[in-house]
This record gives C-alpha cells, sequence and structure tokens, in this order.
C-alpha cells in the first residue's frame, strides 16, 4: 500500500530533477561558450606562441565571450593593451 508519505516524497525529487534539468538546459550554452574559448586562448598560445597573461578577468571574458571573446583578449595582448605577460 502507498502512503501520502511515498507519494510525497515522489513528487519531491520529480520536481528536484526537472529543475535541476532545467538549470542544466540554461547553462549548457555558456559551458559550451567557455570550452571553446578556452580552447582557441591554449591553442593560440602552445602553437602561435603567442604571450597572453591568464588572469581571472580575461578567463571570465574568454567564458563569457566564447570564441568572440577569446580573439578579443588575443588581440588587446598584441596590442599591448592588457593581458601582457
Amino acid at each position: 500500500m502507498v502512503t501520502g508519505l511515498e507519494i510525497l516524497l515522489l513528487i519531491v525529487v520529480l520536481v528536484v530533477v526537472l529543475g535541476a534539468s532545467t538549470i542544466i538546459q540554461t547553462v549548457r550554452p555558456f559551458i559550451v561558450n567557455a570550452a571553446v574559448g578556452l580552447l582557441v586562448l591554449f591553442l593560440a598560445q602552445a602553437m602561435f606562441g603567442l604571450q597572453v597573461a591568464v588572469t581571472p578577468i580575461a578567463l571570465a571574458i574568454v567564458a563569457i565571450g566564447g570564441f568572440p571573446g577569446s580573439l578579443l583578449v588575443i588581440l588587446l595582448s598584441l596590442f599591448g593593451v592588457a593581458f601582457v605577460p
């Protein structure tokens, strides 16, 4: 026999799972942007020998901006405006 507590626990678990799913779907584009941006920044340093100071601000720009953000950080470093080691 199913009790009221078991039904309540089932409803709570379903709400938590649906909430976690919604949060993951919302955050997924930011995770992809961050991964692509950091990969571009790493490849620019490893393959082309570009020197970019990796600071928390640079990482935030790359994580939020993705590929364009990493290009911005690289260009600012090349021109000596910011993120110069």
